[in-house]
């Protein structure tokens, strides 16, 4: 089994960013734990918004930099590497930035329950953990690219040890306010992020030197990925990402406490289905052999056993946070396991699609789900309380689910389908057409025609043979 794992490079490269994910999410688990014993409700409260509305921050501002990696870096000669992954992350880390500052001067206007924001350390903390969020992202897409997800387990597993770590000294050290949950969160992440440029990526590929030259050159191919990918991943990740900040500016810190711990648990099974989905893009765009129905086979392989779990025994691990998380979150907990089902078929359909190079319908299936997610949200919110997220959400996965189904029904119905189309690359700069003369002493480059014609016959050079004896 383990063999045949090896050999299949989208199982591998598949069960080693889940192995990230849940990784990650048990060091979470503790994390979360240490915060919710040793922190009250109102300063955890206060940290989840703000991580959640840095994760919202990011999102917007990463300009879909990810797969733009994915589908140039591959082959790339050390000089182009290079010049591509400089410019993406100083590009994305510095539109992060700036729309982290918009975001401190519009939510706090927007919503009384983000006045800390209008501090300046809340400011700065927004600014950081964007920043290193944006950053880390885009790295896990560096090593996704060149299937080699190892990489990204051990840097991922590193920062979210050091997470926990960071948090169990600073709260010895008598800090228990929200502060020290951002700071534990946030600081980790750029000192791996800092390791990972220094020694990492040089391992990844060789002869690699990050350096700030040659942003112009890549600005066309920035473009056609913030027009293209970008669009996609802010309709499929948005509401994800907005829910916590919906259930704070409705119902307050406390309230969302009681939801981020449900959702945090639950997030185990909404990673997988994306691990696998951006495994099996990769596939796809590297030119190898992946088939969706496999895809979804190792989907249902990863899902089953934890999903079950979940549901049967979600109370009891939201208890190990304290009784109180139990008591208010564990019907949302159960609403989201039930949900996982069709976040799966959309997040392998959306991967299929966005390899046969349909972003449209890529765009509009997500668009449908976070629009009546979101909708169904801040409408319930009031009156059902969190489970209203937990509700919206089903509801929005399932519609997408029954679209997904109805349009694989309409296709194999019709009669003449319509062959896939390859993934489209980013748009290219034109090329300068070569000079076919050179040009002498400032005068234009002079035009020739080629001649097309034999040349006539007394042209050619007389020969002996030719001569009358």
């Amino acid at each position: 089994m383990l063999a045949r794992v090896g050999r299949d490079s989208l199982a591998r490269n598949s069960v080693l960013i889940m192995a990230s994910t849940v990784g990650t999410s048990g060091l979470g688990y503790l994390y979360w734990m240490v915060a919710a014993r040793e922190l009250p409700r109102p300063a955890i409260g206060t940290a989840t918004a703000l991580i959640s509305a840095a994760t919202v921050v990011s999102m917007v501002a990463n300009l879909g930099l990810g797969h733009m990696f994915i589908q140039r870096l591959p082959g790339a000669p050390a000089r182009d590497w290079s010049r591509i992954v400089s410019a993406g992350l100083l590009l994305g880390c510095a539109a992060t930035a700036a729309a982290a500052l918009a975001a401190v001067l519009v939510l706090p206007r927007a919503a009384a329950n983000f006045d800390f924001l209008g501090r300046p350390a809340g400011a700065l903390a927004l600014v950081a953990t964007a920043v290193a969020l944006t950053a880390s992202m885009l790295l896990d897409y560096v090593f996704v690219a060149h299937r080699a997800s190892q990489g990204m387990l051990w840097r991922n597993l590193t920062l979210a040890g050091g997470k926990v770590l960071t948090l169990a000294g600073l709260t010895t050290a008598g800090l228990g306010s929200a502060g020290a949950v951002v700071l534990a969160w946030t600081l980790p992440s750029l000192v791996v992020t800092g390791y990972t440029l220094r020694r990492s990526l040089p391992r990844l590929r060789p002869g690699c030197r990050l350096a700030g030259a040659g942003l112009g050159a890549e600005l066309p191919y920035v473009r056609g990925s913030l027009t293209g990918h970008h669009l996609v991943n802010l309709a499929q990740a948005g509401p994800s990402a907005l829910l916590p900040v919906l259930v704070t500016a409705r119902l307050g810190a406390a309230a969302n406490a009681h939801f981020y711990m449900a959702w945090m648990t639950a997030s185990v099974l909404f990673m997988v289905s994306p691990a696998v989905a951006s495994a099996f893009y990769a596939e796809r765009t590297s030119g190898k052999s992946a088939s969706l129905p496999r895809a979804a086979l190792v989907v249902l392989a990863v899902i089953g056993a934890p999903a079950t779990g979940l549901f049967l025994a979600g109370g009891w691990i939201l208890a190990l946070f304290s009784p109180a998380y139990a008591a208010g979150g564990a019907v949302l907990l159960k609403t989201l396991v039930l949900a996982a089902v069709p976040d799966a078929i959309t997040n392998l359909a959306v991967a299929h699609w966005r390899s046969q190079g349909a972003l449209r319908r890529c765009l509009r299936l997500n668009l449908l789900m976070a629009a009546g997610c979101l909708t169904l949200t801040w409408l319930w919110l009031p009156s059902l309380g969190i489970e209203a997220a937990g509700y919206a959400w089903l509801a929005g996965q399932g519609v997408g689910a029954l679209a997904v189904a109805g349009h694989a029904l309409v296709r194999r119905l019709r009669p003449g389908r319509v062959p896939a189309r390859p993934a489209p690359l980013p748009r290219q700069p034109k090329a300068a057409r070569p000079l076919l003369h050179p040009a002498v002493r400032g005068r234009p480059a002079a035009q020739f025609r080629t001649r097309t014609r034999r040349p006539a016959p007394h042209s050619r050079p007389r020969t002996r043979s030719w001569r009358a004896p």
